[in-house]
């Protein structure tokens, strides 16, 4: 009988790169919103993680139900991922020779591989699953800070606050789900070099001598079924691959937009998608805006206590980096030259902390810190410490 040839795996040098891009992008989830706002708690919300234990047992008789079967308790939802089922090995007769023999000990491990890969396919329906369930609760979360600040709410809103907490520890569990998927893709990359050994080894058998037809068509179909169980295990660690590089571009971006949402609940206003995702995007215009360099962009005068400047601050750098997304900024502390030599001491120190105050804030709506700097000027027309913002 004609054997067919044999498959190789491809799709492992992408998963390896999907692993490199979870490491670069950084999983490890943010500090609370507690310890930005209020200074710290004990207390943080626990989420299970999903599990990644290995199912033991025989091959099941029926076909092994789809990878991508939502749970029960979550109800019908959306198609996530191909159907898996698993190769049924057909059994072979012993013809009693040495050849079939080792016949046996190949379909063996066939077998076992498809045990595997029947459990393999039901822990990554578990992690989306979770995934799913996680993403929801997030997005709840999001949606419900996001409408009230919308509609208008106090400064700090310990609500807010419960809802950030619970936005964050949802994205935590998604973060814990990627690490989860990294490990189930090292032992389908194991699996997936079983299988190609186990077709050489097949392949290798036809040359021994000593072999009755029997066993040389036994050899043919388990060839066959192990070229499709390699079929299987590549598109499993394809899915894999796609679901860990989705996964995490989605939770690094969404940790960007908490962080919007956090100082937006420290002020009480909304201050609409994180100003990092527009520093990312390339620039069609030259990088010094021509009109902006020789008059600031925002002014702050602290000519009083707390001056509420966070949102006109974020519509002018939002406008800034939509036209010119490589944009710096620079951020000068100007103080008045009135008065005596240690008032205008003093006014300068008080100036300088503004500064940094005011770096602050557009650090947490998302400007880069590499792309901002602070200097220090005097103005003998003003009559107390001001921040002016300019774009470079």
């Amino acid at each position: 009988m004609k054997r067919i040839a044999a498959v190789r795996a491809t799709s492992r040098h992408g998963l390896l790169g999907a692993l490199a891009l979870a490491a670069s992008l950084g999983l490890a989830g943010c500090e609370s919103i507690d310890d930005m706002l209020f200074g710290g708690s004990d207390e943080e919300p626990k989420y299970p993680a999903a599990t990644s234990g290995d199912q033991a047992g025989a091959m099941p008789a029926a076909p092994a139900p789809s990878m991508a079967a939502p749970s029960a308790a979550m109800g019908p939802g959306p198609m996530m991922g191909s159907v898996v089922t698993p190769v049924q090995i057909a059994p072979g007769s012993d013809t009693g020779t040495g050849v079939n023999k080792t016949i046996q000990q190949l379909r063996g491990q066939i077998m076992n591989l498809e045990n595997h890969l029947a459990s393999e396919a039901q822990r990554l329906a578990d992690i989306r699953n979770a995934n799913a369930s996680s993403a929801a609760s997030y997005q709840e979360s999001k949606a419900h800070i996001m409408t009230h600040l919308q509609l208008g709410t106090t400064r700090g809103n310990p609500e807010l606050v419960t809802q950030w907490n619970s936005a964050q520890a949802a994205l935590d569990q998604m973060s814990s789900n990627i690490n989860t998927l990294n490990a189930l893709g090292t032992d389908v990359t194991s699996d997936s070099s079983a299988a190609h050994f186990a077709l050489d080894s097949i392949v290798s058998t036809f040359n021994i001598s000593g072999a009755v037809d029997e066993d040389h068509r036994q050899l043919a179909v388990l060839e066959d079924e192990t070229n499709q169980t390699i079929v299987l295990i590549d598109r499993l660690l394809k899915e894999m691959s796609d679901d860990i590089q989705r996964q995490t571009a989605y939770v690094a971006n969404e940790r960007a937009n908490l962080m919007t949402l956090a100082n937006g609940i420290k002020n009480g206003e909304l201050y609409g998608s994180d100003l990092s995702s527009m520093t990312g995007m390339s620039a069609a215009a030259p990088v010094v805006p021509a009109g902006l360099t020789g008059g600031a962009l925002a002014v702050v005068r602290f000519d009083r206590k707390n001056p509420d400047y966070q949102k006109e601050l974020y519509s002018s750098l939002n406008q800034v980096l939509a036209a010119h997304p490589a944009a710096n900024f620079e951020i000068v502390a100007v103080s008045p030259t009135r008065g005596s030599a240690a008032a205008v001491q003093i006014a300068q120190a008080s100036a300088k902390r503004h500064a940094q105050d005011v770096m602050r804030a557009m650090v947490d709506m998302g400007v880069p810190a590499a792309r901002l700097a602070v200097s220090s000027s005097t103005d003998p027309t003003v009559g107390a410490a001001e921040v002016r913002v300019f774009a470079r």
